[in-house]
């Protein structure tokens, strides 16, 4: 096994993936050992029962890929999600609720989301979509994310402008404690890069180009 394969998550999120896409990212997933997939929620069924007898995870998201979505919406959503075989929830913040400074509605919507998933025994990452936060708002989640107990924060959907850097990850690691991880994603396409991630503190990295980098 490569070393890098106990730390990804295997994603496919675009809106055009299809089954035959899905079938194939969990078999490369069986056959590099990956950590989990990370999957759309219309496709979590399917990819749990491809992966139900491994060691592989089924991931997906929730209020994806821009978090503005209700409470109520957000945790049907994921309850729908662990139903249907997820053991890894990776939920949006609300970012607009961030920029009008709501600051205890953005820690009501976490804490409500993180027992939902905690009550079923699954794993709750909090996505923080870093390029559109200052570093006030970044740390400002980091202590929400450590009040509530969030399993993991994560840096970027990938869909809305940067991705992850080096820097932000070392920013978000300096400012959670050990019991908390963190996802680096988006943009993230080569070895080194995915390296250089893990050395400034990430656990897990989201990339949808995980075959080419241990090839």
């Amino acid at each position: 096994m490569h070393k890098i394969a106990p730390y990804i998550d295997h994603t496919i999120l675009k809106p055009d993936t299809n089954s035959e896409q899905i079938q194939q990212l969990c078999q490369e997933a069986l056959t590099y050992s990956f950590a989990a997939v990370c999957v759309p929620p219309y496709f979590v069924a399917l990819a749990s029962s491809i992966l139900e007898k491994s060691n592989v995870k089924v991931a997906t998201v929730i209020g994806f890929p821009f978090g503005y979505s209700s409470i109520a919406a957000k945790v049907e959503e994921a309850k729908r999600a662990i139903q249907d075989g997820a053991v890894e929830l990776d939920v949006v913040v609300n970012i607009a609720a961030i920029k009008d400074a709501r600051w205890n509605y953005v820690q009501n919507e976490l804490d409500i989301l993180t027992t939902t998933c905690h009550l079923q025994d699954k794993k709750i990452k909090i996505i923080f979509e870093t390029s559109l936060l200052s570093e006030a708002e970044i740390l400002k989640l980091c202590q929400i994310s450590t009040d509530i107990g969030a399993d993991f924060i994560k840096t970027s959907t990938g869909f809305n402008g940067g991705g992850a850097s080096v820097e932000v990850v070392q920013l978000m690691k300096n400012n959670i404690p050990n019991t908390i991880k963190i996802k680096a994603s988006g943009g993230i396409r080569t070895l080194s890069e995915a390296e250089s991630m893990i050395t400034a503190g990430a656990d897990r990295i989201g990339t949808s180009s995980a075959v080419t980098m241990i090839q």
